[in-house]
């Protein structure tokens, strides 16, 4: 009997893709119910996504989420991932069909793309999206007139009101049920046909050294052409050596006879573009030009930096005022649990892991969840509004007298949100030296893992009581932390950009996408995949980071030391300066203590490696191992700011405080981080390079912070 055919092979495969801000991404998500993040700038989808649909005939289908791009041109590492999976290059399944989502609003610019893909015979349906924002800008479009011309399905959707869904989902079950794709139109080929003389050399090589399917001289050569317009002497593309070898040879004899092929080729199209473009668009008079008058305020280089800087104050004082009594109630509910545990569970070592290691470390971190639910939540609508894409705008300027691509701003950006899916983003970056700038200096950027840090530190040395103006004292130095910690990673783009990154940045090229409300499910679904992540990492890394803490400042045990009648604070200190934990805190204690930190902190520091909100698992455990705490107030908080140093002082002053934060602004202190730069980058020397000069950074700017607040007096 002839084996089963495996099901997943037959699935189809349907590539979504489109140039940034078409919808791509929320068609993607409404047509499967998956969660790609959207944002309303370029640069949110850096590598694909799947997920599974069901239509009517074809059966289970999977959708494939393909990076926003422009053009098909491979310049950057996320425009290669796009052409990989449109043409099943390195391993990837070639698509079934693709549905290219077009901007309604400008029109024009998305058909260059939709002709570079159906130049490759794919089997090709057009999703007009954002119909409702071209109503909105005079635009009407001639649906039976695109249909005609381009001789492919075409269909308008308003794609965040789940408008159109069922026409695309129809369309889409015929094309892959019927199996065949119209065949293109007649004109497609007439604007490089006089291009495509040039390349007749790469029809032999492609058929030897290509080993996926280009099964038409068409595809033949539209894929040479693409390899004209992508490969240069500098480029990463990642080509056989013979196609290589070839594109090169061409496009140094072209320039020798004074020709630029990829130009030739972009202007060829959008002339083609401008005829066609009357019979598809009519352009009457906008209703409104509301975006013009606000764009006039928001990209003004006085007052756009104003509102910018007010945004995020209020951003910040927000965090605070919100979500402390969220906060309460967190630190109230582990505290009551942890209590009750006491009361009810047998003295012994089981009691004292669960209550000291997993309850005070893991709940110390839980508290901060409110804060990180605030955080995304603002970044979200501000994403969804469009208004990050004129802040790119604004910064722009700022950053290339520094010295670093104004499209940089984008995934340092991300950066405030996590420095891991910020430094993924940089693929956007075309220009390898932009690109590895950029690298070198998003973790600079405060991510929310250090806001647990930061808010622990502040509470602690910073009483909330104390305001200026309306302002609190803690939501000043947390907006602080977050300029200061933005200007440190312009500092480095400045520093680095001048030595080890010498060149020239080149242009920022950013659309200013229209404004829009925010997708309130959109917003939502941030939010929780945000708080999950937090919670897995609370549930993973912190715990088993707790537990083997807890081990190492439980044990030796030190109880056969302890002088007769020692009190329960005395019997504490002794255990934790017995424990292992405690003599590697001592040992480490001589390098730090110029930073104003003692043993303890060290051994947060080391824990922080892992991740760095572990740090406050880390102190939880820490002031939690051994003590049955202050009845009148045992949270984590009021057991530091107890704690002093052998002559009396506090050991959480003000300067100490000050001296930690700056510490945790610049230190490399994420393992995930370091795991991601070498991805990025592919080279541990670029990884050992941030690991060290962050690093050291971080040690001298605490070492004159808090060396120098002592000879001020301020010790």
């Amino acid at each position: 009997m002839a084996p089963a055919t495996d099901p997943a092979r037959r699935q189809k495969i349907v590539a979504v893709a489109g140039n940034p801000n078409s919808g791509k991404t929320t068609l993607f998500n409404a047509l499967t119910g998956a969660h790609a993040k959207i944002g309303n700038y370029p640069g949110i989808t850096v590598e694909s996504r799947t997920a599974e649909a069901e239509l009517p005939r074809a059966g289970r289908v999977t959708l494939v989420d393909v990076p926003g791009t422009y053009s098909l041109t491979a310049r950057s590492p996320d425009e290669e991932v796009a052409i990989n999976s449109l043409l099943g290059r390195k391993g990837l399944p070639r698509p079934d069909a693709v549905l290219v989502v077009l901007d309604a609003v400008a029109l024009e610019r998305s058909l260059f793309f939709l002709m570079q893909v159906m130049e490759f015979g794919l089997p090709v349906i057009a999703v007009v999206n954002m119909i409702d924002a071209a109503r909105g800008e005079g635009i009407d479009l001639h649906f039976d007139a695109l249909r005609k011309e381009l001789g492919i399905p075409v269909v308008g959707t308003v794609a965040r009101r789940r408008q159109g869904l069922d026409l695309v989902r129809e369309a889409l079950d015929d094309l892959l049920a019927d199996g065949k794709a119209p065949p293109p139109p007649a004109w497609l080929w007439e604007p490089c046909a006089e291009l495509s003389r040039d390349l007749d050399g790469f029809d032999a090589a492609i058929r030897e050294e290509v080993h996926f399917s280009l099964p038409t001289p068409s595809a033949r050569r539209a894929f040479a052409l693409w390899l004209m317009m992508s490969v240069t002497p500098h480029s990463e593309l990642e080509v056989r050596p013979r196609l290589r070898g070839i594109a090169l040879e061409t496009r140094a004899r072209l320039e020798a006879a004074g020709r630029d092929l990829a130009r030739e080729a972009v202007a060829a199209r959008y002339a083609k573009i401008d005829l066609l473009a009357p019979r598809l668009i009519t352009r009457n008079p906008p209703r409104s030009h509301q975006t013009e008058r606000i764009d006039a305020v928001l990209t003004h280089p006085l007052w756009g930096t104003a509102v910018f800087v007010t945004i995020m104050g209020l951003i910040f004082q927000t965090l605070f005022s919100w979500s402390e009594p969220f906060m309460g109630l967190i630190e109230g509910g582990v505290g009551g649990l942890a209590g009750a545990l006491r009361g009810v569970l047998p003295a012994g070592i089981p009691r004292d892991l669960l209550l000291d290691g997993v309850i005070a470390g893991v709940g110390g971190v839980l508290v901060f969840l409110p804060q990180i639910l605030f955080l995304f939540l603002f970044i979200s609508i501000l994403e969804g509004t469009g208004y990050l894409a004129r802040a790119a705008f604004l910064i722009d300027r700022l950053m290339r007298k520094l010295g670093l691509h104004g499209q940089a701003f984008v995934p340092m950006l991300s950066g405030y949100a996590c420095a891991i899916p910020a430094i993924m983003a940089t693929r956007t970056i075309d220009n390898r030296r932009d690109r590895f700038l950029t690298i070198m200096a998003v973790p600079l950027i405060s991510c929310s893992a250090r806001l647990p840090v930061y808010t622990l530190v502040i509470a602690l040395t910073f009483p909330a009581a104390q305001k200026i103006g309306f302002l609190s004292t803690g939501t000043l130095v947390l907006l602080g932390i977050y300029v200061l910690s933005s200007l440190l990673a312009l500092l480095a783009v400045g520093l680095l950009g001048r030595t080890v990154f010498k060149g020239r940045p080149r242009p920022l090229l950013l659309e200013l996408p229209a404004y829009r409300m925010p997708d309130a499910k959109t917003v939502l679904m941030v939010m929780w995949e945000r708080s999950r992540a937090f919670l897995t990492t609370a549930g993973t890394v912190i715990l088993v980071m707790t537990v083997v803490l807890w081990v190492l400042l439980s044990f030796p045990r030190a109880g056969a030391d302890l002088p007769p009648g020692a009190d329960a604070a005395a019997a504490q200190s002794e255990q934790l300066r017995h424990s292992y934990a405690g003599r590697i805190g001592g040992a480490l204690e001589p390098v730090i203590a110029p930073l104003g930190f003692d043993w303890k902190i060290g051994i947060g520091l080391i824990g922080a490696f892992a991740a760095r909100e572990v740090f406050v698992g880390t102190m939880g455990v820490v002031y939690g191992v051994g003590g049955e705490g202050d009845p009148a107030d045992g949270t984590l908080r009021a057991a530091m700011l107890r704690d002093r140093r052998p002559d009396g002082r506090p050991v959480w002053s003000p300067l100490t405080g000050v001296s930690l934060i700056v510490f945790f602004m610049i230190a490399m202190q994420c393992m995930s981080t370091l795991a991601v730069t070498r991805r990025e980058t592919a080279s541990w020397g670029w990884t050992l390079f941030m690991l060290g000069y962050l690093t050291a950074a971080a040690y001298l700017a605490s070492l004159m912070v808090y060396q120098g607040g002592r000879a001020l007096g301020f010790a």
